[in-house]
């Protein structure tokens, strides 16, 4: 078995709770109101700002041995700059303030998944970061695509409201496949656990953001 293979396998519990949230569920009946899209994209502002910032801590802190893996941080870096203003832009569209999303607080899972992480790099890992990734990526490549065409369709949204949702599911696509690529080159057992205990503290404290997320109301009753 190779490490992306068992990677999925000891996350898979936590991620099957992520995609069981009520907000997934309700979207995926065609059940979407806009203050769940609102709430959705506010949450991810708050950890997407974080990803460049959290790219370079990770890079910076990597041994000469995992140079190929530096190398492939900035390809990641140019890939992801930037991707938090789209959804500030995505949120003006919609009706809201983007200035008061910049300046305002994520969820408690959303801030505590951030702090992780950081922690991580920092103190801990720094190959933890790369759950974070197998997370992210993973669950856009299963939702991205499918529940941005519901959620346009049904709020009758703009293109210009679905931005980051529609452009990460294509991304992601490609970038899961380069992610299980670089996985299966880390042969460190140390390595490898630490980026299956970070995926599955990123799946808990993310999957905590989905289930408190707003549902629409016939859900809510």
């Amino acid at each position: 078995m190779s490490f992306f293979q068992r990677l999925q396998q000891e996350t898979q519990p936590l991620r099957e709770r992520l995609l069981q949230a009520p907000a997934i569920a309700a979207c995926a009946r065609g059940e979407v109101s806009l203050e769940t899209y609102i709430a959705f994209l506010t949450q991810a502002y708050h950890h997407v700002r974080h990803t460049v910032p959290l790219l370079m801590a990770c890079g910076g802190r990597l041994g000469p041995e995992y140079e190929w893996l530096r190398e492939a941080i900035a390809e990641y870096i140019e890939e992801e700059l930037g991707h938090q203003e789209w959804i500030l832009s995505d949120l003006e569209a919609c009706g809201v303030d983007p200035e008061q999303v910049r300046n305002g607080r994520p969820s408690l899972p959303i801030e505590l998944m951030v702090s992780y992480l950081y922690d991580c790099i920092n103190r801990g890992n720094p190959l933890g970061f790369f759950g974070m990734v197998q997370v992210l990526e993973g669950t856009s490549v299963s939702i991205a695509t499918p529940m941005a065409g519901i959620i346009q369709q049904r709020l009758n949204l703009p293109d210009t409201a679905m931005r980051y949702l529609t452009s990460h599911g294509e991304l992601d696509q490609s970038h899961i496949r380069f992610f299980e690529s670089l996985m299966d080159r880390v042969e460190s057992e140390a390595d490898q656990q630490a980026i299956i205990h970070s995926a599955n503290v990123v799946y808990r404290l993310y999957g905590d953001m989905f289930m408190g997320l707003p549902l629409p109301q016939t859900q809510a009753a």
